[in-house]
C-alpha cells in the first residue's frame, strides 16, 4: 500500500528510544523527513543514526535537544523544522509518563509535574503546529496516550486521570480543524515493551514481592494474544494514521493492545 508519505515532514517528540524512536523510523522508511527531540542528547544522536540507517533514499533525519514540558524549548523545535524544511506535515506528541504510585502518596508538585508532562505538553506542541497545517492545509496530529485513557489503572492515578484530557483535547481540535485538513487522532497503547513498561513493571513485582519475569508472565495472560506489544507494532498504526491512506479518520483514539481494553468504547 503506498501510504503517500514520501517528502512529508515529521516531528516526534520523545523519539530517542521505545515508542517514539519507533514511530520516526516508521516514517523514515516510509519516506518521510524526520525531526526527533527528546532530553538527553547522547542517546537522541545515537536514536537519529540508527533511523538514518534504515530510512529510505534521500531521507534527512534531524535530531533537536529539548524538554516537552518546557514551552521555550518546543517553540524552538518546532520554529527549528519549518526553517529547516519550510513546511511541517505530521506531529507525534508523546513524553514520559507519570510515576507508579497509589493516591496517597502523590503531592501537589507530582500532580502539576504529571500535568506538565502528559497534558500540557501536548497541548503546547499542538498550539505550535497547528498555524503551519492550517495555513497549507494538510495535516496530521496523533497522540500517544496509553490504555488509562480508556481504562484507568489504579497504581497509574496521574495517567488516569491526566490521560482522558488529551482525548478531549483531540475531539475538540478535530470537529474544529477538520475543515482545515488537519486531522487529529489518538493511539491508546497497551502494554508494549519499552523502558517505560520494564521500569513499571519493576516497581509493580517490588509491591507484589514476586520477581519480575513472574509479573511479566502474569501480566501476559492478561492480554488476549498472550503477549506483549513491539513498538514498532504500535509505530505502523502511527505511520498509518499520518498517511493519505487514514484520509477519513479523525478525532479517533485507537487501541493497540492485543485486546486487552475490555470497554466497547
Amino acid at each position: 500500500m503506498e501510504l503517500g508519505l514520501r517528502g512529508r515532514v515529521a516531528i516526534v517528540c520523545a523519539a530517542s528510544r521505545g515508542l517514539g524512536k519507533a514511530a520516526a523510523a516508521g516514517f523514515a522508511r516510509e519516506g518521510a523527513h524526520v525531526v526527533i527531540c527528546s532530553r538527553d542528547r547522547r542517546t537522541l544522536m545515537e536514536a537519529a543514526n540508527e533511523i538514518r540507517a534504515a530510512a529510505a533514499p534521500g531521507v534527512k533525519v534531524e535530531c533537536e535537544a529539548a524538554d516537552v514540558t518546557r514551552p521555550a524549548h518546543i517553540r524552538r523545535l518546532v520554529a527549528g523544522t519549518h526553517r529547516l524544511f519550510g513546511r511541517i506535515d505530521i506531529l507525534v506528541t508523546n513524553a514520559g509518563g507519570p510515576p507508579v504510585a497509589s493516591f496517597p502518596e502523590l503531592d501537589d508538585a507530582a500532580w502539576q509535574k504529571g500535568i506538565d508532562l502528559t497534558l500540557l505538553s501536548t497541548i503546547r506542541c499542538i498550539r505550535a503546529v497547528l498555524p503551519h497545517m492550517t495555513k497549507q492545509k494538510w495535516g496530521r496530529i496523533i497522540n500517544i496516550t496509553s490504555v488509562a485513557a480508556k481504562q484507568p489503572v489504579e497504581d497509574l492515578v496521574i495517567s488516569s486521570t491526566v490521560r482522558p484530557g488529551v482525548l478531549g483535547l483531540a475531539k475538540v481540535l478535530a470537529s474544529q480543524y477538520g475543515k482545515e485538513g488537519v486531522l487529529v487522532n489518538n493511539v491508546a497503547p497497551g502494554f508494549i515493551m519499552t523502558a517505560r513498561q520494564q521500569e513499571i513493571g519493576r516497581a509493580r513485582a517490588k509491591k507484589l514481592g514476586i520477581t519480575y519475569d513472574e509479573y511479566q508472565k502474569g501480566l501476559a495472560k492478561q492480554i488476549p494474544l498472550g503477549r506483549l506489544g513491539s513498538p514498532e507494532e504500535l509505530a505502523d498504526v502511527i505511520v498509518f494514521l499520518a498517511s493519505e491512506r487514514a484520509s477519513y479518520v479523525n478525532g479517533a483514539t485507537i487501541s493497540v493492545d492485543g485486546g486487552l481494553i475490555k470497554g466497547l468504547f
